[in-house]
């Protein structure tokens, strides 16, 4: 099979440096959450001849761009450190459980349990919860690596870079749900677990 790259026509080199610059002067300008209206969407189809799926999944790409930021791959592990730090909110219980040590990455696992209501239902679905870390001012990048389960109980993990220090004492996992993958759609559920406390 070709690669698509050997195919590449020099005639549209500066147009497509041209489009790289734009997307950096956006990225400048715009706040993370900027997304065109639907609106602006059917008019720019309209107007540049392009099909309106194909522009929002363009700026779903350009709000999401953090998701191709490449990730270390956990390697050589040091140990776990048990966490066990949780919080509960109406019939929700978030478990932080444990960290794993190495040497380029953490990962850091939590878990999720409902109760279900007398007539054996869930009022809550799971949703996607995503991590930040506070601790003295270091930065971290937090991906959540995928995790799984059943009606009552969900586990996720998270790939932390730097890793975590082993001493977690001013460590704070911070959790945001959002209703989708991939879209800022807050469901107002927002807590912290701090380690020290």
């Amino acid at each position: 099979m070709t690669d698509k790259r050997e195919q590449y026509d020099s005639r549209i080199e500066k147009i497509d440096e041209q489009i790289c610059g734009l997307i950096n002067k956006r990225k400048s300008i715009a706040s993370k959450s900027s997304f065109p209206s639907p609106q602006l969407i059917t008019s720019w189809s309209t107007k540049y001849d392009l099909y309106e799926d194909f522009l929002d999944g363009l700026f779903h790409h350009l709000l999401h761009e953090d998701l191709f930021k490449p990730y270390p791959d956990p390697k050589g592990f040091r140990k776990n450190i048990p966490i066990l730090k949780s919080y509960e909110r109406d019939n929700l219980f978030f478990t932080v459980t444990f960290v794993r040590q190495y040497e380029n990455a953490s990962i850091v696992n939590l878990t999720m349990d409902k109760e279900p209501q007398e007539n054996g239902e869930y009022l809550h679905e799971f949703t996607f919860l995503e991590l930040s870390i506070e601790n003295n001012g270091v930065e971290y990048d937090c991906r959540d690596i995928g995790g799984g389960g059943s009606d009552g109980h969900m586990s996720n993990t998270y790939t932390v870079s730097p890793p975590l220090p082993d001493d977690m004492s001013a460590v704070k996992f911070l959790f945001k749900e959002y209703k989708e993958p991939l879209q800022r759609e807050p469901t107002g559920i927002e807590f912290v677990i701090a380690v020290g406390e």
